[in-house]
């Protein structure tokens, strides 16, 4: 587009230059050969004094030199033949007799072309009726004088202006293919994967509205992916608590080759698990624009951990767990979706039986009283503890040692989110870490204060 623009700007400018300098240089050609012409009527005009006051030859001669055509031998001055004393020429004639008699008989001044430039023939009427004719011969250096002084000067003006419109059209075509290619360039890095290119939004409208339509289809694009992402790494997390099952149930097995391979097909899913999660969080970017603003239905928190307890209550058993669990008589009722809320009850009981020893006591407890507008769970243990709390709550930042990918309390944190609520870690009255989660009825963060914190703590401990 840029050498398009300049090709055309080339074409009109020339043509213009053309259209204007051509009948210009024609125009000046013909004044320089009137103002020839003219200075030659006038250097003939000057003889007619002379010529009206004596008929004597050598004073004619005289007034003939005496003009700056004459001295340079460039006039003739033909007599009439009625003048018996002195008929004849006067000076250098470049005409022929024919050309003379037509001149008297015509009467009117006539140019004829001649070697060497132009004849002007001037009849002058003299004593008696005669008619006498002075011949001025002009050069044809006279006739082109400063001619090709102007042309070179409307070339120069030609040419200045040709440069001027392409180097113009040079800048404009630049100023709109920039914003064309850091587009083409954009989208190519996109296609190589570079998820955070943007376009600046520049030029004319027409391309600014596409910088702007690409720097948002980037952005979506980029928000997907980290979903799709997010939501690879969340779904593969959920594999663990069943594999915690069939570890627990494997190490069970006792010897024997076939409670080998079953310890060893556990252990390299779980590795398979870890390195999948592993890589979609090494891959992840910033979460889509609008997420949680989708309504979603009510699930009942108690019911869940009822369920949920059911199936860690065995395990709790086989290793010699003591459980305590409260407020799970009542409906306590949350905007998040089943799915949502079992992954986050699996992976804080997850948690205790993976990284605290056998044997460890743990208890879930859950507040909602009447006309409360929250849901608080409370899964404290009797384990070692958390050492570091905002880095546990830090997606991808796991401290459980080996085989923590740190996404567990990330999945409890957005679920909390979600509703307006949050994730607190501390210590529990057992001894170990007390995960708090609190969970908005209606999705707004409202009435999460100090003192409403301490009171539920309170109220667990008793």
């Amino acid at each position: 587009m840029r050498w398009a623009l300049v090709r055309i700007a080339l074409a009109v400018t020339s043509m213009v230059v053309v259209a204007f300098a051509v009948p210009l240089g024609m125009v000046i050609q013909q004044m320089a050969n009137d103002r020839a012409l003219s200075n030659a009527e006038r250097q003939a005009a000057a003889i007619g004094p002379a010529l009206a006051i004596t008929s004597d030859r050598d004073q004619l001669e005289r007034a003939v030199a005496s003009t700056e055509a004459g001295a340079g031998q460039r006039i003739a001055l033909h007599l009439p033949e009625e003048w018996s004393e002195n008929p004849g020429i006067i000076g250098g004639s470049r005409v022929t007799g024919a050309d003379i008699a037509a001149t008297v008989r015509d009467g009117r001044a006539v140019s004829l072309s001649v070697d060497g430039g132009v004849a002007l023939l001037q009849p002058i009427a003299v004593e008696g009726g005669m008619i006498a004719v002075v011949e001025v011969f002009v050069p044809n250096g006279e006739l082109s004088a400063g001619v090709g002084t102007a042309w070179l000067v409307l070339a120069a003006v030609g040419l200045a202006l040709i440069i001027g419109s392409v180097a113009v059209a040079d800048r404009l075509g630049r100023r709109m293919v920039r914003p064309a290619e850091d587009l083409a360039a954009a989208a190519r890095r996109l296609g190589e994967g570079r998820l955070g290119v943007r376009v600046p939004e520049q030029g004319p409208d027409e391309l600014r509205l596409a910088a702007s339509a690409f720097n948002a289809m980037a952005r979506q694009v980029a928000g997907l992916l980290a979903g799709e992402r997010e939501m690879a790494a969340d779904l593969s997390h959920r594999l663990r608590t069943p594999l915690t099952v069939l570890r627990l149930n494997a190490a069970s097995l006792g010897e024997g080759t076939a409670a080998d391979q079953t310890r060893q097909a556990v252990d390299k899913l779980e590795r398979e698990v870890d390195v999948i999660i592993e890589t979609a969080r090494e891959h992840r970017t910033a979460l889509p624009e609008g997420r949680g603003t989708v309504p979603v239905e009510d699930t009942d928190v108690a019911e869940m951990i009822r369920e949920r307890m059911d199936f860690w209550s065995a395990l709790a058993e086989d290793e010699g767990r003591e459980v305590r669990t409260a407020g799970l008589d009542g409906s306590a009722r949350v905007p998040v979706p089943r799915t949502e809320l079992v992954a986050a009850i699996d992976a804080m009981l997850g948690n205790i039986f993976r990284h605290t020893p056998e044997g460890t006591a743990f208890a879930v407890d859950v507040h909602s009283g009447d006309g409360s507008n929250a849901v608080i769970v409370l899964v404290s243990d009797a384990g070692p503890g958390i050492p570091d709390p905002d880095a546990a709550l830090a997606r991808g930042h796991g401290d459980g040692g080996p085989g923590s990918t740190g996404l567990g309390l990330d999945i409890v944190r957005r679920v909390a989110e979600s509703t307006g609520g949050d994730v607190r870690v501390g210590q529990s009255v057992l001894g170990g870490a007390e995960i708090r989660v609190w969970l908005s009825r209606d999705g707004r963060a409202t009435g999460r204060d100090g003192g409403r914190h301490r009171a539920v703590r309170r109220r667990a401990r008793a």
